[in-house]
């Protein structure tokens, strides 16, 4: 399964989605928590200042947010109050790239405000002390309603799928949401449901899959489950939801036992998850939404398409707070599932992959290259002046034909695989590749590094690849040379000892 997710990746492409939904803005108050009310056994937050709130898309815009963290190009319906909040929301999401023209004002109601207040243990650790909500649960009013559907129907043709986000605020009636699915099926587009905590799911009925929880499928179906819940238990759960709103499929998500898939006319699948550290959950359902939003629009298998969101909510819930997940995590999360390993050495292809985890995390990458036979002092030092030009170091080694044509017969004395032990030993090596190629210049294409390092006592302009590097805007840093200490002197100079010996036996 993890192979077939990764080919697919090898070809993501971005894909347009619609979010429908309740677009919420959460905001965040920090401060420390260090002492009880003297007037109540409470918790006091001693925050700055009271202006200064962080935040950040909640609800359905978190749902845009993890979207477009996939590479997505996301188009936004819903409502927000003719306020402040929600014209910083509006703002947030424009900013992040989401087109924002269907999410419409009614001054009649407020925007969705989540006020978190969050305790810094020991000034570094957040908690979720509390959390204030400004809501209104009432129905859309018939105009807005109307407004909204005009712009959803407006654009429905033109997207790849339609997510809706239901958090039960009076945006996703049923009016709305069978409307949606009905024009959605005529143009054959999916609809993947996160449903309320509700006790009918009728308003979602003729969707394509639903995403609920396993608390919520019990509050839906009247079917109360145990707490050491069976696959059998969860697979009937996933079979009622399937037959009473007469779904495609149901992805029941399991928590910390992963997911379980129900298609019509299938069987259930159980998809287990990787045992995390659960940090905090907020944002977990809307990142599997997202994400298995994102695969079927790339034409991934519904197995496929909900082991990589279960890939994606695991990683969520080591975070605090709802951070959408970027691709490139999720890809290294998956291949670490399909190709587990040790070590530094990387095939091409692999090493791109977690590479480009370390670029969304700001890191420097320093590309250097070489024969590396017979290990000693100088390659020490030069590969430690090497990692001190960046944060992460990739060492390009010489295959093995390529060190023999370089170095003449009976080299290399270490093969590519010894080598590449050997190198990974070094702390300041973070990646070793080998590449068949007499010169870098097609690694530096792949890999792109931020910084290019040669050693030796030329110009920059002397380097092979030079031309290229300027080229694609890489810094090229030249370190000294160290005399007296190359690979080839030591050999000659153990193949003379051996040559004395053996003339001194005879």
């Amino acid at each position: 399964m993890h192979e077939r997710i990764l080919t697919r990746l090898a070809s993501w492409k971005s894909c347009k989605v619609m979010v429908i939904g309740d677009f919420m803005l959460d905001q965040h108050v920090y401060g420390a928590a260090e002492r009880l009310s003297p007037d109540a056994p409470v918790p006091v937050l001693m925050a700055g200042d009271p202006r200064d709130i962080h935040e950040s898309p909640g609800g359905a815009s978190n749902v845009a947010s993890c979207l477009r963290a996939l590479d997505a190009d996301v188009c936004c319906f819903g409502v927000v109050g003719g306020d402040q909040e929600g014209d910083s929301l509006r703002r947030r999401l424009r900013d992040m790239g989401c087109g924002v023209d269907g999410v419409i004002v009614d001054p009649s109601r407020p925007t969705t405000v989540k006020r978190n207040l969050i305790g810094l243990a020991q000034h570094r650790h957040p908690q979720k002390m509390f959390r204030l909500d400004f809501e209104s649960r009432e129905p859309l009013g018939r105009a807005v309603s109307e407004r909204l559907l005009g712009a959803i129907l407006n654009a429905i043709g033109t997207v790849d799928v339609i997510c809706i986000e239901d958090y039960n605020k009076g945006v996703c009636t049923t009016n709305v949401c069978q409307t949606v699915i009905d024009a959605a099926r005529k143009v054959g587009k999916p609809v993947l449901v996160d449903p309320a905590a509700i006790e009918d799911y009728g308003r979602y009925r003729h969707a394509t899959a639903i995403t609920p929880n396993r608390t919520e499928a019990e509050l839906a179906t009247g079917m109360a489950t145990p707490i050491d819940a069976s696959i059998e238990h969860n697979a009937r759960l996933a079979a009622r939801l399937l037959g009473d709103v007469q779904l495609d499929a149901v992805v029941l998500t399991l928590d910390k036992h992963g997911a379980l898939l129900l298609q019509r006319d299938g069987e259930p699948l159980h998809v287990p998850t990787v045992a995390r550290t659960v940090y905090d959950v907020t944002g977990a359902g809307d990142m599997v939404l997202a994400s298995l939003a994102a695969a079927i629009a790339n034409g991934f298998r519904w197995d496929d398409a909900v082991a990589f969101a279960n890939a994606a909510a695991g990683l969520e819930v080591e975070v605090f707070g709802a951070q959408p997940i970027p691709l490139s995590h999720i890809r290294r999360a998956i291949l670490g599932l399909a190709r587990p390993r040790s070590g530094k050495a990387r095939s091409l292809e692999d090493l791109r992959v977690e590479l480009a985890v370390h670029r969304d995390s700001g890191k420097r990458i320093v590309l250097t290259n070489g024969c590396f036979d017979v290990i000693h002092a100088g390659h020490v030092a030069y590969l430690r002046e090497a990692k001190q030009q960046g944060d992460i170091l990739v060492l390009g080694v010489n295959a093995d034909e390529e060190v023999t044509r370089q170095k003449g017969a009976g080299r290399p004395i270490f093969n590519e695989t010894e080598r590449q032990e050997i190198l990974g030993e070094l702390l300041c090596v973070d990646y070793i590749v080998v590449f068949p190629e007499p010169t870098a210049h097609e690694l530096i294409r792949a890999i792109r590094p931020d910084v290019y390092v040669k050693g030796g006592d030329y110009r920059p302009e002397q380097v092979n690849e030079f031309d290229l590097v300027r080229e694609l805007g890489i810094t090229m840093k030249l370190l000294a040379h160290r005399p007296g200490l190359g690979s080839t002197t030591i050999v000659e100079r153990i193949r003379r000892l051996e040559a004395e010996q053996a003339g001194a036996a005879s």
